[in-house]
């Protein structure tokens, strides 16, 4: 008995180790993400799951792109699809899983130092930042081509077409919609079970953004990577609606509007949790987003999110970003306040 109870003891003791260790690597890789972002030359993780995501889509694809093919194997492809999901997932958390606990296994502090590397490259809040501010400069300068070019950086739409108004306006949605997709959501898996369960998900995000279309190629094969991907972020995308209402507040923007928008508008798009964030940024600038666009050359019809209290403009994107910075740093708060929690009850 006395030698089980010395057991349960240090194994409450080590669960209370790894817990500390998760908290402070996730403000640790916070702060990194905010002074260095993306460092240029630096090979990112997520391009190893990009490219297993590249080459499973090229080996497990069903059919031909023609609609009348697709429709045809469309069983076949969302099997496929499938697998491609389960294969991804269990080799993302394997591979992220071991590398945590070799480091463990070697030594607590280099625990910390492989936790807070993964965790800074889990967050995008400055590289989202510094891409869009890239936005605006060019609209500053005039030249509409080179806007187009910047803006078709962050975006997924057909850019050849926009205004120098919808250039903006797409910058401004890109910063609303990752701000729960590139700081928030991340956060929040890493507070639940670490940087392991915050790689999956990324990894989740990731498949999303390559394969979770509805065009004639990925219509059926993306299905299951696309509804995955809506689970993961809908409580995310909700809770960075909310904090980001109080950042409009904290920020002297339209607190008041972006909290009536977010009632009004956070389901005025076609995927559940995109306007979550997009409605209350549009309430906090007072400006309209969303409406229809291009992608693939093909016009899809989009409802409008917030009203057009005026025209939106270039500097719109410096003030969604100050918006967005306020979100994560009220994010990283609730985040440590729960961890915290649960270390004290455990």
């Amino acid at each position: 008995k006395h030698f089980h109870n010395v057991l349960c003891l240090s194994e409450a003791k080590g669960m209370d180790i790894k817990m500390k260790i998760t908290l402070a690597a996730m403000i640790l890789g916070f702060l990194l993400d905010l002074i260095l972002g993306d460092p240029q030359g630096l090979y990112h993780p997520i391009r190893l799951v990009g490219n297993l995501i590249a080459f499973l889509d090229r080996h497990l694809f069903i059919g031909e792109t023609g609609e009348e093919r697709a429709e045809k194997d469309k069983r076949a492809q969302r099997f496929w699809g499938c697998v491609l999901v389960i294969v991804v997932l269990e080799l993302t958390g394997l591979v992220s899983g071991l590398i945590v606990f070799a480091a463990g296994r070697i030594h607590p502090v280099l625990r910390l130092i492989v936790e807070t590397i993964m965790c800074w490259q889990l967050l995008a809040a400055k590289c989202l930042k510094d891409e869009s501010m890239k936005v605006q400069r060019a609209l500053k300068t005039g030249n509409l081509e080179r806007s187009r070019r910047a803006v078709s950086m962050i975006v997924g739409r057909d850019t050849q077409e926009l205004d120098e108004e919808g250039i903006a306006r797409a910058a401004v949605e890109t910063v609303a919609e990752n701000t729960s997709d590139g700081v928030i959501a991340p956060l929040f898996y890493v507070m639940i079970g670490g940087p392991v369960l915050g790689w999956i998900y990324k990894a989740v995000n990731t498949m999303d953004s390559m394969v979770g279309y509805k065009n004639d190629r990925y219509r059926y094969f993306g299905t299951c990577a696309a509804r995955l991907d809506d689970i993961a972020n809908f409580l995310p995308a909700r809770l960075s609606g909310i904090l980001m209402i109080a950042a409009a507040f904290l920020t002297r923007q339209d607190g008041k509007n972006a909290a009536k928008m977010f009632v009004r508008d956070r389901y005025n798009h076609a995927s559940p949790n995109s306007a979550q964030t997009e409605s209350a940024m549009a309430g906090a600038l007072n400006v309209r987003l969303g409406g229809d666009a291009f992608y693939f050359g093909k016009r899809h019809r989009k409802k409008t999110i917030g009203d057009k209290n005026r025209a939106i403009e270039a500097e719109d994107i410096e003030r969604a970003n100050r918006v967005m910075y306020a979100t994560a740093v009220l994010g990283l708060i609730v985040c440590v306040l729960i961890r915290l929690l649960v270390i004290a009850l455990v």
